[in-house]
């Protein structure tokens, strides 16, 4: 490698962990820096890489183009066909961070930005809250349609930006041997980004999150575990009585929550899937033949919600690429599972940033597909980003754990 050749090599490195970094905040930086970072990188002539899902995610991206084509509206698809770009964060993550302290400095990047967003989110509330008791309206039902958003453009990307951020940084204080350093920060991180998922009141980010805490505690102590539920049942008792009257209407709809409307996308869903089983509707066009499936049952005029897809990843994926789409999707979650767990199996006792990197992994992969069910989160550029440098930085953790094992090098 020549001179020249190595500056840009480094140039792109600091360009992807940018990148990835600044995904947080938003994703036009992230968009410029992920495009220099490919660029950089192709000039620099460094071997491309792909983790061991290149396979199946090849054959999901084709089998979206194919959807595209076969919809008879290649237009209306056009956005999804553009999002193919965002998978190229896979690549230049995977090719360039290929040491734990890059992940390590990513994570806390990820961590700070997010308290950031998190604090501005503070501040929308409180601004909410007095304009709400200044005009004399119930606050829960002007909440609903118009809640904190940080630095993203909606509030359900705002949660889940803040639970990935989140989860990962969990990951970095329980098992990375790094975090011992500076623990009171990560910890004040922890719980800024903790209250901004709180106060965004996101019912399945809520969940989502639990569990993946859940799965952390489990692996780091377990008896710690059983005190995440009297965390939870703390904040809903001692916590602003918006917290409870969200936490109630899970079970017990109000008139302002999103229940009813979600048994219509529901249903609606279903009707698409069952019309077009393999090929979809095509990408995009769920919400423009919405109407068209609408079952002849559901009264008129619809229940007030955002009808734009079907807040579902699941149902969503079926009805606009088909039942094949959807489970190559599945088989790859799966796979990324299967690939993490069998590699933390082989790792020695005791705290290792690969560990903290496939631990974290699984939380996050775990959040995804339980948050899923109530929304297209991975239809979210934010959201899609930082999956897939989890997965890159993941499948990075397995490749060192593979070569320190097969040296005899303690971990």
């Amino acid at each position: 490698m020549t001179l020249d050749e190595s500056v840009l090599l480094r140039t792109a490195r600091w360009l992807t962990l940018a990148s990835s970094a600044v995904i947080v905040v938003g994703i036009a930086p992230s968009q410029i820096l992920l495009g220099a970072a490919l660029l950089t990188l192709f000039l620099s002539k460094e071997k491309l890489r792909l983790p061991a899902i290149k396979w199946t995610l090849g054959l999901f991206l084709a089998g979206t183009l194919l959807a595209v084509l076969l919809s008879g509206h290649p237009a209306a698809g056009f956005p999804q066909v553009k999002k193919i770009y965002v998978f190229s964060q896979l690549l230049v993550a995977y090719t360039l961070l290929r040491t734990t302290e890059w992940a390590r400095w990513l994570v806390m990047a990820w961590a700070g930005l997010g308290s950031i967003s998190a604090f501005r989110g503070f501040v929308q509330f409180a601004h909410k809250f007095y304009l709400a008791l200044a005009q004399h309206r119930d606050f829960y039902a002007a909440y609903m349609g118009e809640r904190i958003t940080g630095f993203m453009s909606h509030w359900y990307t705002f949660s889940d930006v803040e639970m990935l951020s989140l989860i990962m940084l969990g990951a970095f204080i329980f098992f990375s041997p790094s975090a011992r350093r500076f623990l009171w920060v990560w910890l004040a991180l922890a719980f800024f980004m903790g209250f901004g998922v709180l106060l965004a009141e996101t019912r399945a980010v809520w969940i989502a999150t639990v569990i993946s805490v859940l799965y952390l505690t489990w692996f780091w102590k377990k008896w710690v575990t059983a005190l995440v539920p009297l965390v939870v049942g703390a904040l809903l008792i001692l916590g602003p009585h918006t917290f409870r009257e969200r936490a109630e209407s899970i079970v017990h709809p109000g008139r302002d929550d999103s229940n009813q409307f979600r048994t219509i996308l529901d249903r609606t869903g279903v009707r698409m899937i069952e019309a077009h089983p393999w090929f979809g509707l095509g990408p995009e066009m769920p919400r423009i033949e919405f109407m068209q499936y609408l079952p002849a049952d559901v009264p008129k005029p619809l229940p007030s919600g955002s009808y734009m897809h079907l807040h579902n990843l699941y149902l969503e994926y079926a009805a606009e690429r088909g039942i094949p789409v959807l489970f190559l999707m599945l088989f790859m979650l799966g796979q990324i599972l299967w690939d993490y767990g069998k590699t933390l199996r082989t790792l020695p006792a005791g705290r290792s940033d690969p560990r903290f990197l496939l631990h974290g992994g699984i939380a996050v992969v775990l959040a995804i597909l339980l948050e899923g069910f109530a929304d297209v989160n991975l239809g979210d550029s934010e959201v899609l980003t930082m999956f897939l440098v989890v997965v890159a930085l993941g499948y990075m953790a397995v490749d060192v754990s593979k070569v320190e094992n097969s040296a005899g090098v303690s971990i």
